[in-house]
Protein backbone atom coordinates (compact mmCIF):
# COMPACT_ATOMS: atom_id res chain seq x y z
CA UNK A 1 0.00 0.00 0.00
CA UNK A 2 1.45 3.55 -1.48
CA UNK A 3 1.95 5.72 1.60
CA UNK A 4 -1.07 8.58 2.76
CA UNK A 5 1.77 11.20 2.11
CA UNK A 6 3.42 9.83 -1.32
CA UNK A 7 0.29 9.16 -2.60
CA UNK A 8 -1.04 12.99 -2.23
CA UNK A 9 2.42 13.80 -3.77
CA UNK A 10 1.52 11.89 -6.83
CA UNK A 11 -1.51 13.19 -7.05
CA UNK A 12 -0.22 16.29 -6.89
CA UNK A 13 2.34 16.30 -10.06
CA UNK A 14 -0.16 14.60 -11.90
CA UNK A 15 -3.11 17.12 -11.46
CA UNK A 16 -1.27 20.52 -10.81
CA UNK A 17 -0.47 22.25 -14.05
CA UNK A 18 3.96 23.13 -14.21
CA UNK A 19 4.83 25.81 -12.78
CA UNK A 20 6.14 27.71 -15.88
CA UNK A 21 6.64 31.79 -16.09
CA UNK A 22 5.29 32.55 -19.26
CA UNK A 23 2.24 29.80 -18.73
CA UNK A 24 -1.17 31.23 -19.81
CA UNK A 25 -4.56 29.55 -20.36
CA UNK A 26 -4.46 30.47 -24.00
CA UNK A 27 -0.58 30.02 -24.07
CA UNK A 28 0.68 27.38 -26.79
CA UNK A 29 3.56 26.41 -28.25
CA UNK A 30 4.13 24.12 -31.32
CA UNK A 31 6.33 21.35 -31.56
CA UNK A 32 7.09 18.33 -33.49
CA UNK A 33 7.18 14.88 -33.10
CA UNK A 34 8.78 12.60 -35.24
CA UNK A 35 7.59 9.50 -36.12
CA UNK A 36 8.13 6.57 -34.42
CA UNK A 37 8.87 8.18 -31.38
CA UNK A 38 9.33 6.73 -28.03
CA UNK A 39 7.78 7.60 -24.97
CA UNK A 40 11.04 8.97 -23.64
CA UNK A 41 11.84 10.62 -26.71
CA UNK A 42 8.06 12.28 -26.17
CA UNK A 43 8.57 13.44 -22.80
CA UNK A 44 12.03 15.10 -23.75
CA UNK A 45 11.14 16.68 -26.60
CA UNK A 46 8.12 18.15 -23.94
CA UNK A 47 10.26 19.18 -21.88
CA UNK A 48 12.90 20.60 -24.01
CA UNK A 49 9.82 22.98 -25.06
CA UNK A 50 8.82 23.74 -22.01
CA UNK A 51 5.43 22.33 -21.54
CA UNK A 52 6.36 19.71 -19.30
CA UNK A 53 8.07 19.52 -15.78
CA UNK A 54 8.14 15.86 -14.97
CA UNK A 55 9.25 13.79 -18.10
CA UNK A 56 9.86 10.81 -15.57
CA UNK A 57 6.38 10.73 -14.39
CA UNK A 58 4.88 11.45 -18.15
CA UNK A 59 6.88 8.44 -19.43
CA UNK A 60 5.86 6.09 -15.93
CA UNK A 61 2.03 7.25 -16.52
CA UNK A 62 2.16 6.81 -20.14
CA UNK A 63 3.31 2.75 -19.74
CA UNK A 64 0.81 2.29 -16.99
CA UNK A 65 -1.84 3.62 -18.69
CA UNK A 66 -0.89 2.19 -21.91
CA UNK A 67 -0.55 5.13 -23.53
CA UNK A 68 2.80 3.77 -25.87
CA UNK A 69 0.67 3.59 -29.16
CA UNK A 70 -1.68 6.25 -28.91
CA UNK A 71 0.17 9.27 -28.65
CA UNK A 72 0.43 11.51 -31.88
CA UNK A 73 3.10 11.93 -34.52
CA UNK A 74 3.26 15.45 -36.52
CA UNK A 75 3.44 18.93 -35.60
CA UNK A 76 0.83 20.26 -33.05
CA UNK A 77 -0.13 23.25 -31.09
CA UNK A 78 0.59 22.43 -27.29
CA UNK A 79 -0.91 24.13 -24.62
CA UNK A 80 1.79 25.34 -21.74
CA UNK A 81 -0.42 24.96 -18.67
CA UNK A 82 -1.54 21.69 -18.49
CA UNK A 83 -0.64 18.82 -16.00
CA UNK A 84 1.38 15.88 -16.37
CA UNK A 85 -1.66 13.65 -16.87
CA UNK A 86 -3.65 16.02 -18.64
CA UNK A 87 -0.21 16.42 -21.26
CA UNK A 88 -0.77 12.86 -21.84
CA UNK A 89 -3.95 12.53 -22.47
CA UNK A 90 -3.83 15.71 -24.42
CA UNK A 91 -1.06 14.31 -26.79
CA UNK A 92 -3.55 11.19 -28.12
CA UNK A 93 -5.59 13.73 -29.64
CA UNK A 94 -3.26 17.05 -30.31
CA UNK A 95 -4.68 20.38 -32.56
CA UNK A 96 -2.26 20.12 -35.64
CA UNK A 97 -0.42 23.32 -35.97
CA UNK A 98 -1.34 25.35 -38.97
CA UNK A 99 0.14 28.18 -40.75
CA UNK A 100 -1.62 30.95 -42.71
CA UNK A 101 -0.90 31.49 -46.17
CA UNK A 102 -2.24 34.18 -48.45
CA UNK A 103 -2.39 34.03 -52.21
CA UNK A 104 -2.67 37.20 -53.81
CA UNK A 105 -5.38 37.10 -56.92
CA UNK A 106 -4.43 37.13 -60.22
CA UNK A 107 -0.79 35.99 -59.72
CA UNK A 108 0.84 33.29 -61.54
CA UNK A 109 1.86 29.95 -60.63
CA UNK A 110 5.20 31.07 -60.27
CA UNK A 111 4.93 33.59 -57.63
CA UNK A 112 2.57 31.25 -55.73
CA UNK A 113 5.60 29.02 -55.58
CA UNK A 114 7.91 30.89 -54.07
CA UNK A 115 4.76 31.84 -51.53
CA UNK A 116 5.08 28.18 -50.33
CA UNK A 117 8.42 27.97 -50.38
CA UNK A 118 8.45 30.38 -48.53
CA UNK A 119 5.56 29.85 -45.44
CA UNK A 120 5.58 25.94 -45.77
CA UNK A 121 9.28 24.77 -46.15
CA UNK A 122 8.10 23.68 -50.05
CA UNK A 123 10.02 23.35 -52.71
CA UNK A 124 9.10 25.81 -55.49
CA UNK A 125 10.68 24.20 -57.88
CA UNK A 126 8.27 20.88 -57.14
CA UNK A 127 5.30 22.74 -56.82
CA UNK A 128 5.89 24.49 -60.24
CA UNK A 129 6.85 21.08 -61.60
CA UNK A 130 3.64 19.19 -60.45
CA UNK A 131 1.53 22.79 -61.54
CA UNK A 132 2.25 21.93 -65.35
CA UNK A 133 2.10 17.92 -65.43
CA UNK A 134 -0.39 17.43 -67.42
CA UNK A 135 -0.88 14.02 -66.03
CA UNK A 136 -1.52 15.18 -62.52
CA UNK A 137 -3.56 17.84 -63.87
CA UNK A 138 -5.75 14.87 -65.30
CA UNK A 139 -5.55 13.08 -62.06
CA UNK A 140 -7.22 16.55 -60.57
CA UNK A 141 -10.19 15.98 -63.25
CA UNK A 142 -8.58 19.44 -65.22
CA UNK A 143 -7.78 18.66 -68.87
CA UNK A 144 -5.77 21.23 -69.33
CA UNK A 145 -1.65 20.96 -69.11
CA UNK A 146 -1.27 23.17 -66.34
CA UNK A 147 -3.58 24.19 -62.71
CA UNK A 148 -2.90 27.85 -64.51
CA UNK A 149 -6.10 29.88 -63.27
CA UNK A 150 -7.44 26.57 -61.40
CA UNK A 151 -5.58 27.72 -57.81
CA UNK A 152 -7.96 29.90 -55.94
CA UNK A 153 -6.54 32.55 -54.54
CA UNK A 154 -7.32 33.53 -50.88
CA UNK A 155 -6.03 33.48 -47.32
CA UNK A 156 -5.95 29.69 -46.06
CA UNK A 157 -4.36 27.73 -42.95
CA UNK A 158 -2.29 24.84 -44.06
CA UNK A 159 -0.76 22.24 -41.76
CA UNK A 160 2.55 22.52 -40.93
CA UNK A 161 3.90 18.90 -43.05
CA UNK A 162 1.49 19.35 -45.86
CA UNK A 163 3.08 18.52 -49.47
CA UNK A 164 3.49 20.25 -52.73
CA UNK A 165 0.87 17.80 -53.98
CA UNK A 166 -1.82 18.50 -51.83
CA UNK A 167 -1.50 22.01 -51.38
CA UNK A 168 -2.23 21.90 -55.16
CA UNK A 169 -4.83 19.46 -55.00
CA UNK A 170 -6.77 22.00 -52.20
CA UNK A 171 -6.47 24.65 -54.41
CA UNK A 172 -7.56 23.21 -57.22
CA UNK A 173 -10.56 21.88 -55.32
CA UNK A 174 -11.79 25.06 -53.77
CA UNK A 175 -12.10 26.24 -57.34
CA UNK A 176 -13.69 23.28 -58.64
CA UNK A 177 -16.19 23.66 -55.83
CA UNK A 178 -17.51 27.01 -57.36
CA UNK A 179 -18.77 25.03 -60.98
CA UNK A 180 -20.38 22.56 -58.69
CA UNK A 181 -23.61 25.11 -58.16
CA UNK A 182 -26.52 24.34 -60.16
CA UNK A 183 -26.82 27.50 -60.91
CA UNK A 184 -23.45 28.14 -62.46
CA UNK A 185 -23.91 25.03 -64.44
CA UNK A 186 -26.87 26.63 -65.78
CA UNK A 187 -25.07 29.86 -66.43
CA UNK A 188 -22.20 28.21 -68.15
CA UNK A 189 -25.28 26.45 -70.55
CA UNK A 190 -26.43 30.02 -71.00
CA UNK A 191 -23.49 31.32 -71.95
CA UNK A 192 -22.35 28.12 -73.94
CA UNK A 193 -18.69 28.49 -72.34
CA UNK A 194 -16.74 25.88 -70.59
CA UNK A 195 -15.52 26.13 -67.26
CA UNK A 196 -12.17 26.04 -68.61
CA UNK A 197 -13.17 29.53 -71.13
CA UNK A 198 -15.21 30.89 -68.20
CA UNK A 199 -11.02 30.91 -65.93
CA UNK A 200 -9.96 32.02 -69.01
CA UNK A 201 -11.76 35.20 -69.64
CA UNK A 202 -12.15 35.57 -65.41
CA UNK A 203 -8.12 35.91 -65.87
CA UNK A 204 -8.01 38.83 -68.03
CA UNK A 205 -10.96 40.47 -65.79
CA UNK A 206 -8.73 39.91 -62.77
CA UNK A 207 -5.63 41.67 -64.79
CA UNK A 208 -7.88 44.69 -65.96
CA UNK A 209 -9.90 45.64 -62.99
CA UNK A 210 -8.72 47.33 -59.82
CA UNK A 211 -11.67 49.03 -58.92
CA UNK A 212 -14.32 45.97 -57.69
CA UNK A 213 -17.64 47.44 -58.77
CA UNK A 214 -16.15 47.76 -62.44
CA UNK A 215 -15.41 43.84 -62.73
CA UNK A 216 -19.00 42.73 -64.01
CA UNK A 217 -18.57 46.08 -66.75
CA UNK A 218 -15.39 44.46 -67.85
CA UNK A 219 -16.78 41.19 -68.00
CA UNK A 220 -19.70 43.07 -70.28
CA UNK A 221 -17.38 44.48 -72.78
CA UNK A 222 -15.82 41.06 -73.47
CA UNK A 223 -18.87 38.87 -73.54
CA UNK A 224 -20.23 41.43 -76.09
CA UNK A 225 -17.23 41.48 -78.68
CA UNK A 226 -17.01 37.38 -77.99
CA UNK A 227 -20.27 37.31 -79.24
CA UNK A 228 -19.38 40.05 -82.40
CA UNK A 229 -15.95 37.37 -83.07
CA UNK A 230 -13.84 40.43 -82.10
CA UNK A 231 -10.35 40.89 -80.97
CA UNK A 232 -10.70 40.94 -77.40
CA UNK A 233 -7.67 43.46 -77.65
CA UNK A 234 -6.66 43.06 -73.67
CA UNK A 235 -3.57 44.67 -72.85
CA UNK A 236 -3.10 41.95 -69.87
CA UNK A 237 -2.90 38.95 -72.36
CA UNK A 238 0.08 40.44 -73.74
CA UNK A 239 1.39 41.30 -70.82
CA UNK A 240 1.83 37.81 -69.70
CA UNK A 241 3.86 37.24 -72.78
CA UNK A 242 6.40 39.75 -71.53
CA UNK A 243 8.79 38.44 -69.20
CA UNK A 244 9.43 40.35 -66.16
CA UNK A 245 7.22 42.85 -63.86
CA UNK A 246 4.26 44.70 -66.11
CA UNK A 247 5.57 47.56 -67.91
CA UNK A 248 4.08 50.21 -70.20
CA UNK A 249 3.46 48.46 -73.61
CA UNK A 250 4.88 49.64 -77.14
CA UNK A 251 3.62 48.95 -80.49
CA UNK A 252 5.65 46.53 -81.04
CA UNK A 253 4.33 44.34 -78.09
CA UNK A 254 0.93 44.29 -79.62
CA UNK A 255 2.53 42.44 -82.98
CA UNK A 256 3.95 39.26 -80.94
CA UNK A 257 2.75 36.27 -82.86
CA UNK A 258 1.06 33.62 -80.64
CA UNK A 259 -2.34 32.20 -79.45
CA UNK A 260 -2.43 34.47 -76.28
CA UNK A 261 -2.10 37.92 -78.30
CA UNK A 262 -5.52 39.39 -78.13
CA UNK A 263 -4.76 42.32 -80.54
CA UNK A 264 -3.91 39.34 -83.04
CA UNK A 265 -6.37 36.71 -82.50
CA UNK A 266 -10.52 36.72 -82.15
CA UNK A 267 -11.73 34.89 -79.22
CA UNK A 268 -10.16 33.35 -76.23
CA UNK A 269 -6.59 32.55 -75.34
CA UNK A 270 -5.67 29.08 -74.86
CA UNK A 271 -5.61 29.20 -71.38
CA UNK A 272 -5.93 31.41 -67.92
CA UNK A 273 -2.71 33.83 -67.52
CA UNK A 274 -3.40 34.07 -63.97
CA UNK A 275 -5.22 32.44 -60.96
CA UNK A 276 -8.18 35.02 -60.75
CA UNK A 277 -10.16 35.17 -57.76
CA UNK A 278 -13.63 34.28 -56.76
CA UNK A 279 -14.85 37.67 -57.99
CA UNK A 280 -13.19 37.92 -61.31
CA UNK A 281 -15.01 34.19 -61.94
CA UNK A 282 -18.52 35.31 -60.88
CA UNK A 283 -17.86 38.58 -63.08
CA UNK A 284 -17.25 36.25 -66.37
CA UNK A 285 -20.01 33.90 -65.04
CA UNK A 286 -22.62 36.76 -64.64
CA UNK A 287 -21.58 39.94 -66.99
CA UNK A 288 -23.58 43.52 -66.75
CA UNK A 289 -26.20 43.87 -68.92
CA UNK A 290 -24.34 46.78 -71.44
CA UNK A 291 -23.70 47.56 -74.47
CA UNK A 292 -20.62 48.02 -74.11
CA UNK A 293 -17.27 47.58 -76.31
CA UNK A 294 -14.82 49.64 -75.43
CA UNK A 295 -12.81 50.65 -72.37
CA UNK A 296 -9.94 53.17 -71.46
CA UNK A 297 -7.99 53.70 -68.07
CA UNK A 298 -8.92 57.01 -66.32
CA UNK A 299 -5.92 57.34 -65.05
CA UNK A 300 -6.80 56.51 -61.08
CA UNK A 301 -7.56 52.69 -61.31
CA UNK A 302 -10.84 53.09 -62.82
CA UNK A 303 -12.08 53.26 -66.63
CA UNK A 304 -14.26 55.03 -69.29
CA UNK A 305 -16.75 52.21 -70.86
CA UNK A 306 -18.08 53.15 -74.50
CA UNK A 307 -20.54 52.09 -76.75
CA UNK A 308 -18.34 53.21 -79.90
CA UNK A 309 -15.22 53.98 -81.34
CA UNK A 310 -16.01 57.64 -81.77
CA UNK A 311 -16.52 57.93 -77.93
CA UNK A 312 -14.02 55.75 -76.88
CA UNK A 313 -11.22 57.62 -79.12
CA UNK A 314 -12.37 61.30 -77.02
CA UNK A 315 -12.07 59.44 -73.79
CA UNK A 316 -8.67 57.58 -75.22
CA UNK A 317 -7.07 61.29 -76.17
CA UNK A 318 -8.16 62.75 -72.69
CA UNK A 319 -6.46 59.60 -70.85
CA UNK A 320 -3.09 60.02 -73.29
CA UNK A 321 -3.10 63.66 -72.60
CA UNK A 322 -3.20 62.78 -68.43
CA UNK A 323 -0.37 60.57 -69.16
CA UNK A 324 1.61 63.19 -70.90
CA UNK A 325 0.50 65.26 -67.87
CA UNK A 326 1.93 62.63 -65.57
CA UNK A 327 5.21 62.20 -67.73
CA UNK A 328 6.11 65.72 -68.01
CA UNK A 329 5.73 66.51 -64.11
CA UNK A 330 8.00 63.34 -63.42
CA UNK A 331 10.56 64.58 -65.91
CA UNK A 332 10.55 68.46 -64.12
CA UNK A 333 10.71 66.99 -60.55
Amino acid sequence: MVPVGIAVYLYLLITIPPNISNSRTDQEKIVRIPRGSSLTEIARILENEEVLTHPTLFVWLGRVGGYQHRLKAGIFYVPTHLSTYHLLEYMTHPKPATIKVTFPEGERITLYASIVQKRLGIDSARFVQLANDPNFCRELGISASSLEGYLLPETYFFPYDISAREVLRFLVRQTLSIFQEDSVRRQMQRLGMSMHQILTLASIIEGEAMVDSERVLISSVYHNRLKRGWRLQADPTIQYLIPGKPRRLLLKDLEIDSPYNTYKYAGLPPGPINNPGRRSIMAALYPAKTSYLYFVATGDGGHHFSRTAAEHARWKRKFDRVRRQVRRSRISQ
